[in-house]
């Protein structure tokens, strides 16, 4: 098989990343020391802007798209299926049919470092998609592919399991083990930036 698949990642709590949701990303990145916010080259194509959930990861060959089907097999709801089309913008991985498959998985938001096709469809669904960009010519099925490993989108490495969160300003990725102390540590910072505005 021209897929190779790792089904055995531990996903991060829900709850938690539910949690940080509710703040701004741009604020979350702050806390984080501005570090694991996406290139602003993913931006929001589809759907609503707004997203949490755990990293379900692939790679898949530039214009390809079986590992995409592949990796739905797994998918378990709240993941965020994170590609890396390997910035390929001529060729779309992904559509409309697809869309329906991550409905049906209860998927919580797809994120392509490549392109994507079907966007008035897509936007209708309300499954929120980020890509690099828009192409209306469809993809090959050959392969091959990796299916839950770490990978490169946005440049910023995702790991399966760990968190992401996306808004209008755009995607932040969260290591599993920052979690649990992070929802206090943004709670903080945006009082601080309350109490500022109301000085200002």
């Amino acid at each position: 098989e021209s897929i190779s698949v790792n089904a055995t990642w531990e996903r991060a709590d829900l709850a938690l990343i539910k949690e940080i949701s509710h703040y701004p990303v741009a604020l979350t990145g702050d806390v984080l020391h501005r570090m694991g916010m996406m290139a602003s080259a993913i931006r929001h194509t589809a759907g609503k802007p707004a997203f949490f959930g755990t990293i379900l990861p692939l790679n898949t060959r530039e214009g390809d798209n079986l590992a995409i089907h592949r990796a739905l097999d797994e998918a378990q709801p709240g993941d965020v299926l994170v590609i890396n089309g390997n910035s390929e913008v001529n060729r779309s991985v992904f559509g409309d049919l697809l869309g329906e498959i991550c409905l049906a998985k209860k998927v919580a938001a797809v994120v392509i470092d490549g392109a994507v096709r079907d966007i008035e469809e897509l936007d209708s669904m309300g499954l929120p998609v980020y890509a690099r960009a828009v192409n209306p010519a469809g993809p090959s099925k050959w392969g091959p592919g990796q299916v839950g490993v770490p990978v490169a989108c946005g440049n910023v490495v995702c790991y399966p399991g760990d968190a992401i969160i996306g808004d209008r300003d755009g995607i932040i990725v969260i290591a599993r083990s920052l979690l649990p102390s992070l929802a206090e540590k943004v709670k903080l910072q945006d009082g601080y930036e309350n109490s500022f505005r109301e000085k200002v």
